[in-house]
């Protein structure tokens, strides 16, 4: 069974490392990639009827805006350097999503950058490499 490492990305400086990172480990293992975007979302919100119908439109643009602004480029360009890649972008919350995509995808690394967008997030709730250290049921690579 071959390798298959799924990157978390967020647009930040770190993402694009643990990006470049895990294609050095294609490349050597040749493994699968998988590139996960992955949008913060709540399902707990209370709305009216509309206010629902509204949210669930805005949810499906936001998808579409994030495959064709976030992780289409990457995976075009991995492409075109010979890679097996596909790009997957939901909406949920980081940590348990990413953990629920590599079960489903047979993901054998999880590869995220250490550092993400929100330094407040990660003080007040705790980072998405720690959650998936300590839950996930493959390996997890953090990169500096």
């Amino acid at each position: 069974m071959s390798p298959v490492l799924m990157v978390g990305i967020d647009c930040s400086e770190c993402g694009d490392r643990a990006v470049e990172y895990a294609i050095k480990q294609a490349r050597l293992t040749n493994a699968r990639l998988i590139i996960a975007h992955i949008i913060e979302w709540s399902q707990f919100s209370f709305s009216t009827v509309e206010e629902n119908a509204q949210r669930h439109r805005r949810r499906e643009e936001e998808l579409q805006r994030a495959h064709g602004e976030i992780v289409d480029p990457i995976v075009a360009r991995l492409k075109a350097d010979g890679l097996e890649v596909q790009g997957l972008v939901r909406h949920g919350h980081v940590a348990d999503t990413l953990e629920k995509l590599a079960r489903e995808n047979g993901v054998t690394n999880i590869i995220l950058g250490r550092n993400g967008k929100s330094m407040f997030k990660k003080h007040v709730f705790g980072s998405v490499g720690a959650h998936l250290v300590q839950s996930a049921d493959c390996a997890v690579t953090v990169v500096p």
